[in-house]
């Protein structure tokens, strides 16, 4: 988790949507041809031409799946006798919102989540219903803002049915608001201990910030044991981060790891030299960053300024994006990161090639991120509930269903995840940038293991 940045707030939606309004409401869009479109446009690429969202079979030169990859999963739909309008559900409709930092520090920075949402409201809109509701999305922004989030959700509670595909920095915020208005929350990301407590929050991608996976590693301590005796570890100084990073390094140093600097940057920080200069003074070898790709950009730069070349520049699934191969250049040549998703060009997973051909079809040139993944795979997962319920939908019901939720890939998508334990995935890979490319350097699909509890709580 990266969250951060120094570029002045920005009032406009992923895309170049509408403004945003004070708690982040960019109103209501359907996912259905563009960010900001309405919902229903006939002829509009994507759009299900009508309350139902079965005009057609989907927009042209999308991906169409079936089965477990139709955009219901293929799970049989419940019966439709009882079905009660309630919070954000009308006779036409079912609201779902998304609450994402999308201004803030780092400008647009868990976008990609918002988008993923889209596409896939886009992609169930173009092919199929709930009971004859279609459904709209309500995306609000929190800011990277703990009272920015608790607001969202307030205006979540009252206008929405539920709350899908979000991510945030500070999602304590309104893990409390979300809790107590009973509404489901099934995030993309959650990231601090108070989210994972709250008995309707759940996500595609949970973190229980004391668990901690031993796979990754134990993986770096038998492919390159002197270099984890000497390790330099940074993280951005904002949200999340300080809370994940301390256990990190707990859990990292019970595998053998040996942390020789241990730092937080703020968002504000230009000048990288010292924390380098750091680092050679203590004989780093393995140089683990957390934050957003822009901030570690400017760290390799200050490394290559001056020279310093670890054995290993190693960071989590945010590198794993287009923008910072593009930004960074040679800089970036030879970095490893640790996922937890499937590679974004394995087209041979069907479900990658619908979240990437979706993706385009709400806004083309939108890059795949881990954040948007796991947002698809939120939505995905709402859907497929939601439809086999039929009349029995409610908030409640809902969450009922969540909570027995084990082993969710998203279909292939991503490592396996406890959604309803709301417990960290223990399965992760290893991937590098070579020659403008990431491969996968660790052996099979996922390097799985135990857990270290670090006992700092969360």
């Amino acid at each position: 988790m990266g969250p951060g940045g120094v570029e002045p707030p920005t009032a406009e939606t992923p895309g170049g949507g509408p403004p945003l309004d004070p708690v982040g409401g960019s109103g209501d869009v359907s996912g259905t041809g563009g960010t900001g479109a309405t919902a229903g446009s006939p002829g509009t690429p994507g759009s299900g031409g009508g309350p139902s969202g079965a005009g057609g079979a989907g927009a042209p030169g999308a991906e169409q799946g079936s089965g477990d990859n139709a955009a219901d999963g293929g799970v049989k739909a419940g019966s439709c006798r009882g079905f009660e309008n309630g919070t954000g559900i009308t006779d036409d409709e079912i609201t779902i919102a998304n609450v994402s930092d999308i201004s803030g520090p780092v400008p647009g920075i868990f976008e990609s989540a918002q988008q993923a949402t889209q596409a896939y409201v886009a992609y169930f809109n173009a092919t199929g219903d709930i009971c004859g509701r279609s459904l709209k999305l309500l995306t609000l922004d929190s800011r990277s803002d703990a009272g920015a989030d608790q607001q969202a959700y307030a205006r979540a509670c009252d206008q929405a049915f539920a709350v899908v595909g979000s991510v945030s920095a500070f999602d304590s915020g309104g893990a409390r608001t979300a809790e107590d208005c009973g509404i489901p929350d099934l995030r993309s990301y959650s990231v601090t201990g108070d989210r994972t407590a709250c008995t309707t929050c759940f996500a595609a991608y949970a973190v229980k910030p004391n668990l901690v996976p031993n796979a990754m590693p134990q993986y770096w301590a038998k492919k390159a044991p002197q270099a984890v005796k000497a390790v330099g570890m940074f993280y951005v100084n904002v949200g999340a981060s300080a809370e994940n990073a301390k256990n990190f390094r707990a859990g990292w140093e019970a595998n053998g790891w040996d942390v020789k600097v241990f730092k937080p940057i703020d968002t504000a920080e230009f000048n990288y030299a010292p924390y380098v200069q750091e680092m050679k003074d203590a004989g780093v070898k393995l140089v683990n960053y957390t934050g957003p790709y822009q901030f570690t950009i400017r760290l390799q730069q200050a490394m290559k300024q001056q020279g310093f070349e670890p054995e290993v520049f190693l960071q989590d699934a945010t590198i794993y994006d287009e923008r910072y191969v593009a930004e960074a250049g040679d800089l970036a040549d030879g970095s490893f990161a640790y996922i937890q998703t499937a590679l974004y060009d394995d087209f041979s997973i069907p479900e990658m090639k619908l979240y990437r051909s979706w993706l385009q079809q709400i806004d083309p040139g939108a890059t795949p991120t881990t954040y948007g993944v796991y947002a698809w795979s939120a939505a995905r997962l709402f859907v497929e509930h939601a439809v086999a319920l039929g009349g029995g939908l409610d908030r409640q019901s809902l969450v009922s269903r969540l909570q027995g939720t084990r082993d969710w890939t998203g279909n292939g998508i991503h490592a396996p995840q406890q959604v309803g334990a709301e417990r960290t995935a223990n399965c992760a890979a290893i991937i590098q940038l070579d020659s403008g490319a990431w491969r996968k350097v660790s052996p099979g699909k996922y390097l799985c293991g135990a857990m270290t509890d670090t006992g700092l709580g969360g």
